[in-house]
This record gives structure tokens, C-alpha cells and sequence, in this order.
């Protein structure tokens, strides 16, 4: 997992290049989303709802790996995997990395952003 970059940053530059004025936007987008994301993770987790939390789970990481973040992409993917098998006695310890290398992100992120 470590091994993985917080944020890819070829993958960055080419959006920055395509989206270009627009860039702004959608960095600010993806770390709104991600509040939201992380938010229903914690719901479907306190509720037990392993459905749920795969659910949000898969939906994150289609974001994180879009944005460049693979990192946290591979991270739920694990938290995804706990919720496809039905294991998320673990998957609270998973969250908080999750909402820890966010929050890395986000920081990382908002650096980028031309303000």
C-alpha cells in the first residue's frame, strides 16, 4: 500500500492540461465529494450495512484513481473487498486510514489549486 504515491502526478498534470481553466472546479468537486463519501462510509459502518460500505467504497475509489490518488484508490479497494465479504470487524481501523490519507490529499490538493 505504502508503495503507492499519495497523488500521481503525470495523471495530476495531464487533467490539469485537459480541464484547464476547469481544473479548480473539479479538484474542489472531488474534495466535497470525498467529505461526503467518507461521511457514508462511517454511516454504513456504524449501521453494520456491509452492502452499503461497498457500495461507497467502490464509488470513492472510481474517484480517487480518476483524480490521481492511488493511494487512497487502493484503499477502498480494501475497504470495498471488506464489504463484498462481509468482514468489517477490521474495517474501522481501514476508515481512519482512509480519512487520514484523505485528509493528506486534500491538503496536497488544495496546494495545487491556482487560488
Amino acid at each position: 500500500m505504502n508503495d503507492k504515491p499519495h497523488l500521481d502526478e503525470e495523471a495530476l498534470a495531464e487533467l490539469q492540461d485537459v480541464m484547464e481553466d476547469e481544473f479548480d472546479v473539479l479538484i474542489r468537486t472531488y474534495i466535497a465529494d470525498s467529505r461526503d463519501r467518507i461521511e457514508a462510509l462511517k454511516s454504513a459502518l456504524q449501521s453494520s450495512d456491509a452492502d452499503a460500505f461497498k457500495k461507497s467504497a467502490h464509488s470513492f475509489k472510481g474517484s480517487c484513481i480518476n483524480i490521481g490518488a492511488p493511494r487512497l484508490g487502493a484503499l477502498c479497494y480494501e475497504a470495498e473487498k471488506a464489504g463484498n465479504e462481509q468482514q468489517l470487524d477490521g474495517a474501522a481501523v481501514l476508515l481512519d486510514t482512509i480519512a487520514t490519507e484523505f485528509e493528506t490529499i486534500s491538503r496536497m490538493l488544495e496546494q495545487s489549486l491556482q487560488h
